[in-house]
């Protein structure tokens, strides 16, 4: 109902950060130093909920749905937090035109939330942030038409490529690329028949490179999601790229 999403507008307002950015659950609310009490062997920077690219691309595309369905509802409020979150992408944007995720592996997953975000920030595809983006995607295309990148591009925070395409990052760079307008480019299209050869006779496709470093790839909803996502919206912007083969199994 109207009255749960104005709910949900609440609490994503809430939950904004003082940088503008959002977290995981909650707003950043204790010091860094805490991290100094972290009883874990395994992870860093677990003792206090940080900010990232993709929840906060994410909570400026909720509040912007929001303001689309709902116009007049809270738009002064809902127009402050998306300029804060347009803000911290713009702070977290690399040289390169990249942005690090946190979630996804790495440098693809965390590009395609922040031209996701700016777009729905209200920034023109033809703005300079958003171009940088899209020109890091394109550039760093494998000549098999796929992208790929490897794990070691967290513990390097530099993009580590893999030895070939992988499907899941590839459908992350064709949503990317798409939403940010070069649909109808040669490496969407070489993007689009890279994943259409990957795919199974019976619709799945291969497991490959871990897509994440949260565990072992235990989240093949949300993978398949992309690749039938980015499929979709392939074939709505390029003519015959090919028939998307109904998906029967994901073992």
């Amino acid at each position: 109902s109207k009255e749960r999403l104005r709910d949900s507008v609440n609490y994503l307002r809430f939950a904004q950060t003082e940088g503008g950015g959002w977290a995981s659950y909650e707003p950043s609310r204790g010091p860094k130093w805490l991290e100094q009490l972290n009883p874990s062997n395994v992870f860093g920077d677990i003792m206090i909920d940080y900010p990232y690219v993709e929840c906060t691309a994410a909570s400026i595309l909720a509040l912007r749905r929001f303001q689309e369905a709902f116009p007049g509802e809270c738009d002064a409020q809902i127009e402050s937090a998306i300029h804060r979150g347009k803000q911290y992408l713009l702070a977290q944007q690399r040289e390169d035109g990249s942005f690090e995720g946190s979630w996804g592996i790495c440098f693809t997953y965390g590009t395609w939330f922040g031209i996701e975000g700016l777009k729905a920030a209200g920034l023109p595809l033809n703005a300079e942030p958003i171009q940088r983006a899209l020109d890091f995607l394109v550039g760093k295309q494998l000549p098999d038409g796929g992208w790929g990148e490897t794990a070691a591009s967290c513990y390097t925070r530099n993009y580590v490529h893999a030895e070939s395409g992988q499907a899941v990052m590839t459908s992350w760079a064709l949503l990317g690329l798409i939403q940010g307008g070069r649909g109808n480019s040669e490496a969407v299209r070489k993007g689009a028949a890279f994943l259409i050869t990957r795919q199974n006779e019976d619709g799945s496709f291969p497991r490959e490179r871990k897509t994440t470093l949260v565990g072992p790839n235990e989240h093949p909803t949300v993978e398949l999601e992309s690749l039938i996502g980015s499929l979709s919206l392939a074939q709505h912007v390029i003519p015959r790229v090919g028939s998307l083969r109904l998906i029967r199994t994901w073992a």
